[in-house]
């Protein structure tokens, strides 16, 4: 008997996460505490099994649909590897390679595509007002095919990144720093400082500072979001962030200043955004075929970028930080000085001594994805994977 798997099951037996079972993955304030808690033990425990060399697969086919509407890598290798990791193969929808690009109705291509789909991935986060909204169409349009007998099954859609959250992202994030700090019961009190930084392009999503403040606000930690003034996020965002804060006995506060948000804090998230008002007006030019208030946009933000140069997570920031040793955090690839940009969003040094810490918060996102998949797709998770430690089939040939 695996201990440290048994712990594993003992807690998700005493989680209530009912509701998750056939359910999709939007936002993280549309889920409970225990909810959460159940995702970051179950990836835990998936994490414990494949270094364990013991196979968690609970699908014997099947297919893992993803669809990103923006540039990835990360989350496109860990959607992969979370299917895979469960026994789904991955078939990427090309939007250019389909009858999308013909007027395809998001109702007829969420069905065509969900005859054998288990889970369905997407990454829509270019517009405002309009990625989040579309994969809710897509989740009532399989839900009501399925309804109709058109599908064996609904899939289940998990949010790969929207236009208000990265859920999956923020969520690995969250548990790189539960394991970094010893446990969720010890970040009471911690201060996070989520930060913009100049970047040499623009446009940004607004997803991930939206994320962050969204969720770590819920773990009682006093969480900062800094930023120069016209660079705000989402209002709504953040008061979600202000209500989580109050029932979590933490705190929710905004700065104009870098060095008052890195001042003593224990977490750094530097990382550049595009501003709301900006991706807002963005959106309504994309609608209108606008090209070239489309390019009058880009070079007025990009000016804008230009003027604060100065927002860069630097060495002398970093010693202002908790005993000058605060977790350094970036979702990746940072615009790093010197290296992929004259001047970024980091220092090239800052960056080096934390490359490693980077490179283990980014391992966690797989895993994250795989227990959202594992919690929606199977009815006692706990007694699955049980089932799976008793059958012990090795996941390689040693």
């Amino acid at each position: 008997m695996d201990a440290i798997l048994q712990g594993y099951i003992d807690k998700l037996n005493r989680l209530n996460f009912r509701q998750m079972y056939e359910g999709d993955f939007f936002l993280t304030w549309e889920k409970s505490g225990e909810e959460l808690e159940a995702v970051f033990t179950l990836a835990d425990a998936l994490r414990h099994m494949r270094e364990n060399n013991l196979s968690t697969k609970i699908f014997d086919s099947g297919l893992g649909v993803s669809l990103f509407r923006d540039n990835s890598t990360r989350t496109r290798f860990s959607f992969a590897s979370a299917c895979n990791l469960l026994g789904l193969e991955v078939q990427d929808l090309d939007e250019g390679k389909s009858q999308i690009a013909h007027g395809e109705t998001v109702r007829e291509t969420a069905n065509m595509i969900s005859f054998m789909a288990d889970v369905i991935g997407i990454r829509d986060d270019m517009y405002i007002g309009k990625g989040n909204a579309y994969m809710r169409q897509v989740v009532e349009a399989v839900r009501q095919g399925h309804a109709d007998g058109v599908l064996e099954q609904k899939p289940t859609l998990v949010n790969l990144q929207c236009d208000i959250d990265h859920p999956t992202q923020c969520m690995a994030d969250m548990l790189h720093i539960i394991h970094t700090f010893g446990g969720a019961e010890h970040l009471k009190g911690k201060k996070i400082a989520m930060t913009w930084a100049y970047s040499p392009s623009y446009g940004k999503p607004l997803s991930v500072p939206q994320g962050v403040i969204g969720l770590m606000t819920r773990f009682g930690m006093d969480v900062v979001l800094a930023h120069p003034e016209g660079y705000e996020v989402m209002p709504e965002v953040e008061a979600v962030a202000r209500k989580n804060a109050g029932a979590s006995g933490g705190s929710f506060s905004k700065t104009h200043s870098m060095a008052e948000a890195f001042q003593e804090a224990d977490i750094v998230y530097p990382k550049s955004w595009a501003p709301f008002a900006a991706m807002e007006r963005r959106t309504k030019l994309y609608a209108q075929g606008d090209a070239e208030g489309i390019k009058a946009l880009e070079k007025e933000l990009l000016a804008q970028n230009a003027r604060h140069k100065d927002w860069c997570c630097t060495e002398e920031l970093m010693r202002t930080t908790r005993d000058g040793k605060a977790l350094y955090l970036h979702c990746l690839p940072a615009d790093i000085n010197g290296v992929s940009c004259v001047d970024g969003e980091v220092e090239a040094s800052v960056f080096d001594r934390y490359r490693t810490p980077l490179y283990k918060q980014a391992s966690f996102k797989p895993y994250i994805i795989a227990a959202m998949i594992f919690l929606a797709k199977v009815k006692d998770p706990a007694g699955a994977l049980k089932a799976l430690q008793e059958r012990g089939s090795a996941r390689k040939f040693c």
